[in-house]
């Protein structure tokens, strides 16, 4: 089974996102969504500065299987991106929700957090998206 760890919330999209002490929330993609999709090999991002709404488009991930869509799990302004993605994109599956990370969004609404899944909501989604 895929590590799921349960500090974090997930949208069903197998996005992750991490309340941050400054109130900013960091975005990353699962070890579950980075199993499935084998290994990473180009990652497009938001700009900064940039408004996404929840569960709106906000980048691309590519793998040598695949090209997936990256949602925002909340809605918010873009403050930061993971620039190193763009010279490493493997580390998405090396590290994935550590350096692995897309971008942190200032949300609009520090709620919308709550609305997300929590670990176990998230392993029961996976386990239905399996079968």
């Amino acid at each position: 089974m895929s590590e799921i760890p349960t500090e974090l919330r997930y949208a069903s999209s197998h996005e992750w996102a991490r309340l941050e002490e400054d109130g900013s929330v960091t975005v990353g993609i699962s070890d579950h969504a980075q199993d499935a999709l084998g290994d990473v090999v180009y990652v497009e991002l938001p700009e900064v500065g940039s408004q996404v709404a929840g569960g709106q488009e906000a980048g691309v991930v590519e793998s040598v299987k695949a090209a997936s869509d990256i949602y925002a799990p909340v809605g918010g302004t873009v403050v930061a991106v993971n620039s190193e993605l763009e010279d490493a994109p493997e580390t998405v599956n090396e590290d994935p929700y550590h350096n692995g990370w897309f971008f942190r969004i200032e949300p609009d609404n520090a709620d919308d957090l709550s609305q997300l899944l929590d670990a176990d909501g998230y392993a029961e989604s996976c386990e239905a998206d399996a079968h």
